[in-house]
């Protein structure tokens, strides 16, 4: 006897029977008017889900007149698509880890794929040791939900897409013609591509990208193009510039120890001198910017000691810092 083949699931239709499964699994009675709404499709589309559903999944399915909505007739578990506990264990707690990113389009659509594949292995709920894992609450990124989804189907199609602009330093709105390399997870969300007026690459943060639009030229995504390697070995984030510079910082105090369990940069040594009670770190970035705002977070526990310029930036900034101190008294 020939088996069935399974139909195959393309990531929008995963996505949405996912959600129909947990409104039906809710004992709620929805109905397709309302699945539709809710997921932002048509009604034809959902009964085609829940057709799908029925013929491809084997789920038990049935239309309650009197509910006038759809129910399980017998229990159901999505399928674990050959999944092991171990494994969903790993998804499961992955989601956590994506949860600093909960207000994007990326994080929803993840979730939804890792709650589908695990809810037949953990049976619609999560051990409760996978919570043991957590992110510390931080600043919630502020994005335009068409902005992300515009530049994302530029990226996806190769499209070069044009925008105005305010940057963080020169406020004055500009507009850029850029060929979107990548979309960038950080303390904000960053688009990083070739400016075309600049003719080079630059870092745009997306919440200050206004009347964006795509383009209908194509171009050819260079083979080099990811952006940590435009970082000169840097760990620091989202930020850049065309030169690499060596940096020398010290460490004083418990600072010291902090910076023993981190990985500053890929070259990065460090120094032991315990006669003066301190910890030298030695690395290579372009990130200088975002190194200057890191090192200030030690306050009077570190003090860089090279490149020159870098140490006379650092002095500014502190003076600027006990001007506003002394207007405070």
């Amino acid at each position: 006897m020939a088996k069935t083949k399974r139909k195959s699931m393309n990531h929008p239709q995963l996505v949405r029977i996912s959600k129909i499964h947990k409104k039906i699994l809710s004992g709620t009675y929805p109905n397709t008017n309302e699945l539709a709404s809710e997921l932002e499709t048509s009604v034809i589309t959902i009964s085609r889900d829940i057709e799908f559903m029925r013929d491809s999944m084997m789920a038990p399915i049935a239309y309650n007149s009197s509910e006038r909505g759809y129910y399980y007739y017998e229990k159901f578990d999505m399928p674990n698509y050959s999944l092991s506990d171990e494994d969903v264990e790993v998804i499961a707690s992955a989601k956590i880890l994506l949860s600093h990113f909960k207000d994007t389009p990326l994080y929803e659509d993840a979730k939804n794929i890792i709650d589908l594949l695990s809810q037949s292995v953990i049976k619609n709920h999560e051990p409760d040791y996978v919570n043991r894992i957590a992110l510390p609450a931080r600043p919630q990124i502020k994005y335009d939900k068409l902005i992300w989804n515009t530049i994302w189907e530029a990226i996806k199609e190769n499209k070069i897409i044009e925008f105005d602009y305010n940057g963080r330093w020169n406020t004055e709105t500009t507009h850029r013609r850029v060929r979107p390399y990548q979309l960038l997870m950080d303390d904000g969300i960053f688009l990083f591509g070739f400016s075309e007026e600049r003719n080079a690459e630059r870092l745009f943060s997306i919440t200050r990208i206004k009347n964006l639009v795509i383009t209908d030229t194509n171009f050819e995504l260079p083979g080099d193009y990811a952006f940590e390697t435009r970082c000169g070995g840097g760990k620091f984030g989202a930020f850049f510039t065309d030169e690499k510079y060596e940096f020398k910082i010290e460490f004083y105090g418990d600072a010291r120890a902090v910076i023993r369990e981190m990985v500053l940069a890929d070259d990065e040594k460090l120094e032991e001198d315990d006669t003066r009670n301190t910890t030298i770190a030695t690395f290579s970035s372009t990130q200088y910017y975002r190194i200057e705002e890191w090192l200030m977070t030690f306050g009077h526990n570190a003090k860089p000691v090279s490149p020159d310029w870098f140490v006379e930036d650092w002095k500014w900034e502190i003076s600027e810092m006990a001007k506003l101190a002394e207007e405070n008294k």
